[in-house]
């Protein structure tokens, strides 16, 4: 009977509240699993003011299968995962939050798919009854407008919650040194088999949401700049359709004044005509300033993350790939 690393990746910013309560739910997966199976988790932790880091040192003595990356700062959810994926050395790797909104219970019918020939399980979620309509509503739009816009197949409802094999992984390593990875476009965008599971998502163990509106908005720029070029090109079309309305606007005002010597008196509307053509021409700036500053963040190649310290109950560090950041030379 052949056995079967998993890694386990779980990402962690102020959860001193909860994490002991997800830690134990996920434990006992992790020893109903099959005995082929040889489990490791890594925390991840962005380092907070609160005692996230004391209750992840006390999981670590008392489990030794646990790991804990200490980033230098905080760097983000998906500079987290990169990180995750960066130290991970199983035959399979799994994801998930801490938060507890993805249920650890999931896990069993993640590898189940994996054995089944899938490189990729996908779990995808189903909003609860609690959801709120807005929360719906947004979440639905922006998948299909990634959907329409990208050439990925993203499904609504796709979260970081997911299973990949050892080469999707050696993929996102060694060959997608972004430095601003939108993981979930990408794991669509590198193909293989992807096979995908319906959870429904679970309250907070406790506390709240990490993600503002603001964070939520910047990571649906992130993601709509990461995978297509629509609205640039939708920009350069629109203004070639204003010019040439202007073109034609410019014509019938000089066909008027040649037939009848009287040209309509509007100032009005061209006040309110050149101040539309200015918001417009500065959302187009802006536009094109978020395609450079990706640019501009490629070109300076800093590194995704930074790792401050490292502690597990094994004694010895996790078997690392890259500590010091996460880039390498293209």
């Amino acid at each position: 009977m052949s056995t079967c690393t998993v890694d386990i990746i779980c990402p962690v910013y102020r959860e001193a509240e909860g994490i002991q309560l997800f830690h134990d739910e996920l434990a006992a997966v992790l020893d109903e699993l099959d005995e082929r199976y040889h489990s490791r988790v890594l925390y991840v932790l962005d380092p907070s003011s609160d005692e996230t880091e004391l209750r992840l040192r006390k999981i670590c003595e008392l489990d030794p299968r646990v790991t804990t990356l200490v980033l230098s700062r905080r760097f983000g959810h998906q500079a987290a995962l990169v990180a995750g994926l960066e130290h991970a050395t199983g035959d399979a790797v799994i994801m998930l939050d801490s938060d507890g909104q993805h249920p650890p219970q999931l896990i069993p019918d993640l590898l189940a798919a994996y054995e089944a020939g899938a490189d990729i399980v996908q779990a995808v979620r189903k909003d609860s009854t609690t959801t709120s309509w807005f929360k719906r509503w947004s979440s639905e739009a922006f998948y299909r407008l990634m959907s329409r816009m990208a050439a990925i197949d993203l499904q609504v409802g796709s979260a970081d919650f997911r299973l990949m094999s050892r080469r999707v992984v050696a993929v996102f390593r060694d060959q997608l040194p972004e430095s601003n990875p939108f993981i979930r476009g990408l794991t669509s965008w590198v193909g293989y088999t992807v096979t995908y599971v319906g959870f429904t998502s679970q309250e907070r163990l406790a506390g709240r949401s990490k993600y503002s509106l603001r964070s939520l908005l910047e990571f649906a720029i992130t993601g709509v700049t990461s995978f297509s070029k629509v609205p640039i090109r939708a920009a350069a079309v629109l203004g070639m359709a204003i010019s040439a309305l202007s073109v034609l606007y410019g014509c019938f005002i000089l066909a008027a004044y040649l037939s009848q010597r009287y040209v309509p008196p509007g100032w009005t509307s061209m006040v309110a005509v050149m101040s539309f053509l200015g918001g417009l021409q500065l959302l187009f700036l802006g536009l094109i300033a978020e395609y450079v500053g990706q640019i501009f963040d490629e070109v300076k190649g800093r590194p995704r993350y930074l790792v401050d310290r490292t502690f597990s109950g094994r004694g010895t560090d996790w078997d690392r790939v890259n500590t010091a950041g996460g880039r390498r030379a293209p």
